[in-house]
C-alpha cells in the first residue's frame, strides 16, 4: 500500500485523503511534467515501443512525469487519461477507460504500460484477456483476471423439469464479492483485453459490476478490437458505459513525428526521407512498424552515418504483409508447428501442443526457441503466447479452411479424452463437426447442459448448433430442441424459443409432448400472453397419461395464468376442487389453487383469509414438492397485501425473503421483481427518493437480463413520482414510454395500480375527463372497485373527489359505498375504515368524517385529508372555522413538503393565499438541492455505515436493500455531495456527524 494512501486514516477504520478534483477527459496534461518541452509533449506514450520485448521493456520505468521515451511515442492524450486515473484510484476514486482501434495500433500495449505504472503506484492489478476460443466458457476473461476460476457453481440437472434454473447472478455475485472486498482494501487496476471475442457473460457482469463498484477507487481498461465483425452487445455496452461517464479512446495511427520518434528509437539514428517513405508503408501502424523496421535493420538494409539513416538500396522493399515474411523465413517444422498452436488458441499450453502433435515437450524445444527467437511466440505465465494478434491470426490463416477443421477436432478430442468439462473440447467441435457427426454432437449436447444456468446464451449457440447438424430424422433431434428451448428461454429469446418449441411440438411423440408445452406455456406467460399460456396449459391437462409433476405444472400455470387476467370467475370453482382433494393434485397444483383462492378473497372483501391461504400457500412452497419457478409468487403476494394494510415492515420482510429466494434457486426472469415491489412500499412509506431509486434499479434489472417488461412497472413509478414532484412534463414523457413497452409478464401490480397513475398524470395534465375513462372499468364493475380500494386504498379518496370534480356523483357514491362495505367486513384492518371516512367525508361535505382520516399510516393520503378538511373549512363563514382551515392547510402542507410532493404543495399554498396566508414556497422542512442537508434518510444511512468501512453489500445487507439500490443512492449522495470517492464521503460524514465515532 503506498505511503499516500497509508497517510490518513479517519477513527472509523476508512482511508481518508484529501479529496482532489475528479479527472475528466479534458485533463489531458494534468498529469504531464510541467518542464517538458513542446518537442517532447508531441511525441508521447504508447506506440508500442521501440520492442515488446521484456528485456527492453523493464529498464523504461514510466512515471506519471513522463509522457514519452524509447517504447512509447505518440499518445500524450491517451497517457494523460491513464495517468490521472492511476492518481485518482491513489485518491480513493475510479474510473473507466474504453479503448479502441484496428489490430497492430497499440491497445494492448496500452494497457500493459498502464500495468506497469499502476504497479509502481502501488496499485493492485488484475489483468485478463478474451480469447476467440473462451467465447463459450462463462465469465473466462475476467475469472483469469480475478483468479475464480475454481469457483463455478455445481451441476444440477433439471432433467424433465421445463424451467432451468439461471444462476447468471450468482455467479456475477461470486466474482463481484472478493473484488468489492479487495477495492475496499486498496486502489485496484483492472484491465481486459480483446473484449471483441468475450462472452456474453461477462458483459453482463462488466455492466453490473462497473455500476455497483463505482464508488471505489477500482480503474477499469476495457480494449477490444474494431472493425472485429458484428458485435451489437458489445457496442452497446461501450455506449451505456460513455453514456454513464467513462472515458472513450481511439487509438489512431501514429502522426508523422510519433514515427519518426519510433524509427529514431529502434535505428538509433534520425531518419532521412527515404526511411520515412519505407515506415509510411504500414500506415502508422506502430506494430507493423517495429517489425518492418528490425527486420530490415537485421538484413543490413539501412546504412548509418554521421547520426543519420539511409536507405542502402533506392528501391523501396515491397509492402507484403510484414507477418507473412516472417513466417516464410521460419522452417517448415516450426511453421507446422506454429499451425497446430494457433488452432489452441492465442495462447497455448506447451503440453497441448505436445501432444496434439504426438511429440514430447523435449522434441519441440529447437522448433520453440526458433519461434522465439524469431519473435513470433513468447512466455505468460505458464503458458507461451503468439507476440501479436496479428502473428496468430496469420498463422491461422496460414491453414487450409479443411486442415483446421481437422486440427480443431484433433483438439477437441485430445480434451475430451482427459475428462472434466465438455466445454473446452466444444469450441474447438463446433468448428469442425459435420452434419451428422455423433460423437461431436454428443459433446456439444453435453456443453450445452454445463452452460445453461450459468451462461444461457452460450448454451443456446451450441444447442442451436447441434440442431443445425442434426438430421431431421435423428432420435436425438427432439431432445436437442428442447434444450435449445430452455437456454433460448433462459436467455430472453422468447420469440425464437416460442417458435422452436412449436416446430418441436409437431414432431413430438404424445410422451415427448407434455413437458415441450408446459414449456411453451412458461415462455407465453412471460411473453405476456397469459390467455395463450392457459390453453397450452389446458391442452397438456386434456391428454392421459401426463406425469403427476407435468400436470401439476400445467395446473399452477393455468391458475396463474388466470391471475393474470384477473379472470375470477373461470377459476374459482377450479381452484375450490383442487384445495378440497389436495391428496389428489401435486403440490404445485395447491399452490396456484390457494393463490388464486387468495385473489378471490380480496375480490370478496375478506382480507384475513387472502392472509390464510397465502401463508398456507407459502408453507407448501417452501416444504413441499414445487418448481423452483413457483415458489417466490406466494411471499410477493403476501407482501402486496401487507402493503395494502399499510403493514410496511411486514412488507418489506417478505420482499427481501422472496428476493433471497429468488436469487437461490436461479429464477433470473424474477431478479427485477424486488426492486420494483419495493419502490412502490417506499412510495407508500412517503420516501420518493427511496422510491425512485428502487424503481431504476428493478428497470436496470431488467433491461439487463432481457426481461424488458417488467420496466413497465418502474415506468409508472417514475411516472408516479414526477408528477408528485410537480414535474408534470417528465411524468407524461414518463407514461408514453410506460404505454410502448408490452404488458409485462408474469408477476403484475395489477392493471388497477398502473391505471390509477395513468389517471392521476392525466389529471394533473388537466385532462380529467380522460382521467374518469382510463377509471370507467373501477367506477362501474364492482369487483374491479373492490380490488382497487383493498389493493391502493388512497383510491378511495382520490377516486371520489375526481368523480366529484366531474359531475359524476354516481361514480363517487359506488366508491364510498364499496370502500364502507369494506370497512365493515374488516374490521381488524383500520385502514379501510379510515380510507372510507375520507372518502365519506368528500362525498357528504363532512367535516367530522374528514377529520377522523387524518390518522392514516401513509404520509401523503395523510396530509391529503388534512388538506380536504382544510379546504371545506374554508368554505364555512365563520372565523373559527377559517382558522381550523388554516390550521389543516399548514398540516397538509408541512406533510406534502416533508416528503417532496411539490405539487400538491403547492396546491396547498394557494389555498393559503386565498386565505389571506402566505407560506414561503421553501418551507423550512424541505431538503435543500445540495450539501449534507439534502440527503435522505436512507442515504444517510447508507453513508453511516459506508463511512465505518462497509462494502456496498454490507450495507445491502444491513439495511434490506440489494448492493444494486446501494450503488444507485452512493451515485446520488455524491451528485448531492459534489464528491467522487467513499473515502471523501467518509471525511464529510465525520465532518457532519463527530459522534459517530462513539456509537
Amino acid at each position: 500500500m503506498s505511503h499516500e494512501w497509508r497517510a490518513r486514516v479517519t477513527e472509523t477504520g476508512m482511508r481518508h485523503r484529501i479529496p482532489r478534483p475528479r479527472v475528466t477527459s479534458s485533463d489531458i496534461q494534468a498529469f504531464t511534467h510541467p518542464t517538458l518541452d513542446t518537442a517532447s509533449q508531441l511525441g508521447v506514450h504508447c506506440f508500442m515501443g521501440v520492442s515488446s520485448r521484456p528485456d527492453q521493456e523493464t529498464s523504461l520505468e514510466p512515471d506519471f512525469a513522463r509522457t514519452s521515451w524509447p517504447g512509447w511515442r505518440g499518445r500524450a492524450r491517451e497517457w494523460g487519461l491513464v495517468a490521472g486515473l492511476i492518481q485518482a484510484a491513489r485518491d480513493g476514486r475510479g474510473g473507466i477507460l474504453l479503448v479502441e482501434g484496428r489490430p497492430g495500433v497499440g491497445k494492448s500495449r496500452l494497457l500493459d504500460m498502464a500495468a506497469i505504472t499502476a504497479a509502481g503506484a502501488e496499485l493492485g492489478i488484475a489483468r485478463g484477456t478474451a480469447d476467440e476460443l473462451t467465447q463459450l466458457i462463462p465469465l473466462a476473461p475476467l475469472k483469469s483476471a480475478l483468479g475464480e476460476a475454481g469457483r463455478d457453481l455445481p451441476m444440477r440437472e433439471n432433467a424433465g423439469v421445463p424451467y432451468p434454473a439461471d444462476q447468471r447472478l450468482l455467479l456475477v455475485e461470486r466474482l463481484q464479492e472478493p473484488l468489492e472486498q479487495w477495492v475496499a482494501r486498496q486502489p485496484v487496476l483492472l484491465t481486459l483485453d480483446d473484449l471483441h471475442w468475450t462472452d456474453a457473460m461477462t458483459l453482463l457482469a462488466l455492466r453490473s459490476m462497473t455500476r455497483d463498484l463505482a464508488s471505489y477507487p477500482l480503474v477499469w481498461m476495457l480494449a477490444r478490437t474494431s472493425g472485429s465483425g458484428d458485435t451489437p452487445c458489445l457496442d452497446r455496452l461501450f455506449d451505456v458505459l460513455e453514456e454513464d461517464g467513462a472515458i472513450r479512446i481511439t487509438l489512431k495511427p501514429l502522426d508523422a513525428r510519433a514515427v519518426a520518434d519510433v524509427v529514431t528509437d529502434v535505428l538509433g539514428a534520425t531518419p532521412e526521407p527515404d526511411v520515412l517513405a519505407l515506415a509510411g508503408l504500414v500506415d502508422g501502424n506502430p506494430f507493423m512498424l517495429v517489425d518492418r523496421l528490425e527486420k530490415l535493420k537485421g538484413e543490413g538494409a539501412f546504412q548509418i552515418t554521421d547520426g543519420h539513416a539511409r536507405m542502402v538500396s533506392a528501391r523501396l522493399p515491397c509492402a507484403q504483409a510484414v507477418t507473412q515474411e516472417r513466417l516464410a523465413e521460419l522452417s517448415a517444422r516450426t511453421r507446422h508447428l506454429l499451425q497446430s498452436a494457433a488452432v489452441l488458441g492465442r495462447s497455448f499450453s506447451v503440453r497441448d501442443l505436445a501432444e496434439m502433435v504426438g511429440e514430447t515437450t523435449s522434441g519441440l524445444l529447437p522448433t520453440l526457441e526458433e519461434a522465439m527467437s524469431a519473435g513470433i511466440v513468447e512466455p505468460s505465465g505458464d503458458e507461451l503466447t503468439f507476440r501479436h494478434d496479428l502473428l496468430w491470426q496469420a498463422v491461422v490463416e496460414s491453414i487450409p479452411a479443411p486442415v483446421r477443421r481437422a486440427l480443431h477436432s484433433d483438439a477437441g478430442e485430445m480434451l475430451l479424452k482427459r475428462g472434466g468439462s465438455a466445454v473446452p473440447a466444444a469450441a474447438h467441435l463446433i468448428r469442425s463437426a459435420g452434419r451428422g457427426d455423433a460423437s461431436a454432437l454428443l459433446v456439444l449436447d453435453q456443453a450445452a447442459r454445463e452452460v445453461l444456468r450459468s451462461s444461457p446464451q452460450s448454451a443456446a449457440d451450441l444447442a442451436m448448433r447441434a440442431l443445425e447438424l442434426t438430421d431431421p430424422a435423428d432420435s436425438d433431434w427432439f431432445d436437442r430442441a428442447a434444450t435449445a428451448v430452455d437456454a433460448l428461454t433462459a436467455f430472453g429469446r422468447l420469440p425464437q424459443a416460442a417458435d422452436l418449441a412449436r416446430a418441436a411440438l409437431s414432431r413430438a411423440s404424445p410422451f415427448q409432448a407434455p413437458r415441450l408445452r408446459c414449456a411453451l406455456a412458461h415462455i407465453l406467460l412471460l411473453s405476456g400472453r397469459p390467455a395463450d399460456a392457459v390453453s397450452e396449459a389446458e391442452s397438456v391437462l386434456s391428454q392421459p397419461d401426463v406425469p403427476d409433476e407435468l400436470r401439476g405444472i400445467a395446473e399452477w400455470t393455468v391458475f396463474w395464468g388466470l391471475i393474470c387476467l384477473n379472470d375470477f370467475q373461470k377459476g374459482r370453482q377450479r381452484a375450490a376442487a383442487v384445495v378440497a382433494a389436495r391428496e389428489q393434485h401435486a403440490d404445485a397444483a395447491v399452490v396456484g389453487a390457494l393463490l388464486m383462492l387468495a385473489r378471490f378473497a380480496i375480490v370478496d372483501e375478506m382480507i384475513a383469509d387472502s392472509f390464510a391461504y397465502l401463508r398456507e400457500a407459502l408453507r407448501i412452497a417452501s416444504s413441499g414438492d414445487v418448481e423452483a419457478i413457483q415458489r417466490p409468487y406466494a411471499r410477493l403476494l403476501l407482501s402486496l397485501n401487507c402493503r395494502a394494510m399499510r403493514q410496511f415492515e411486514a412488507a418489506d420482510i417478505a420482499i427481501q425473503a422472496a428476493e433471497e429466494e429468488i436469487k437461490a434457486l436461479g429464477l433470473t426472469v424474477l431478479a427485477a421483481q424486488p426492486a420494483l415491489f419495493r419502490s412502490v412500499l417506499k412510495l407508500a412509506a412517503g420516501r420518493l427518493d427511496d422510491a425512485a431509486a428502487e424503481a431504476q434499479t428493478g428497470m436496470m434489472i431488467a433491461e439487463e437480463l432481457g426481461t424488458r417488461g417488467f420496466s413497465r412497472v418502474g415506468v409508472a413509478m417514475l411516472a408516479l413520482i414526477a408528477m408528485r414532484r410537480g414535474d408534470i412534463d417528465t411524468a407524461a414523457r414518463h407514461i408514453e414510454r410506460y404505454e410502448s413497452i408490452q404488458a409485462a409478464p408474469g408477476m403484475l401490480f395489477g392493471s388497477v395500480w398502473e391505471e390509477w397513475v395513468m389517471a392521476t398524470v392525466a389529471e394533473a395534465q388537466g385532462d380529467q375527463d380522460r382521467a374518469i375513462e382510463i377509471l370507467h372499468d373501477i367506477y362501474t364493475n364492482k369487483e374491479e372497485r373492490s380490488w382497487a380500494l383493498i389493493t391502493t386504498p388512497l383510491t378511495a379518496a382520490w377516486m371520489t373527489r375526481l368523480a366529484l370534480s366531474t359531475a359524476n356523483r354516481p361514480y363517487a357514491q359506488a366508491i364510498v359505498g364499496t370502500a364502507e362495505h369494506v370497512a365493515r367486513n374488516n374490521p381488524d384492518f383500520p385502514v379501510f375504515a379510515t380510507t372510507a371516512a375520507h372518502a365519506r367525508g368528500l362525498l357528504h361535505k363532512d367535516a367530522d368524517a374528514l377529520a377522523a382520516a387524518a390518522d392514516q399510516p401513509e404520509p401523503w393520503a395523510r396530509a391529503s385529508a388534512a388538506e380536504d378538511l382544510g379546504a371545506l373549512l374554508a368554505t364555512k363563514p365563520d372565523s373559527s372555522a377559517r382558522d381550523r382551515a388554516v390550521k389543516c392547510l399548514d398540516q397538509a402542507l408541512d406533510g406534502y413538503e416533508s416528503i417532496g410532493a411539490l405539487r400538491d404543495a403547492a396546491r396547498v399554498r394557494a389555498r393559503l393565499r386565498a386565505l389571506g396566508v402566505r407560506r414561503r414556497h421553501w418551507a423550512q422542512s424541505q431538503r435543500p438541492t445540495f450539501g449534507w442537508d439534502s440527503l435522505t434518510d436512507t442515504e444517510r444511512t447508507v453513508a453511516t455505515l459506508v463511512s465505518r468501512g462497509l462494502t456496498n453489500r454490507q450495507v445491502a445487507e444491513r439495511m434490506f436493500l440489494s448492493p444494486h439500490t446501494v450503488s444507485t443512492h452512493l451515485r446520488r449522495m455524491f451528485g448531492k455531495l459534489g464528491i467522487a470517492s467513499r473515502v471523501e464521503l467518509a471525511g464529510i460524514v465525520t465532518e457532519e456527524c463527530p459522534g459517530l465515532k462513539d456509537t
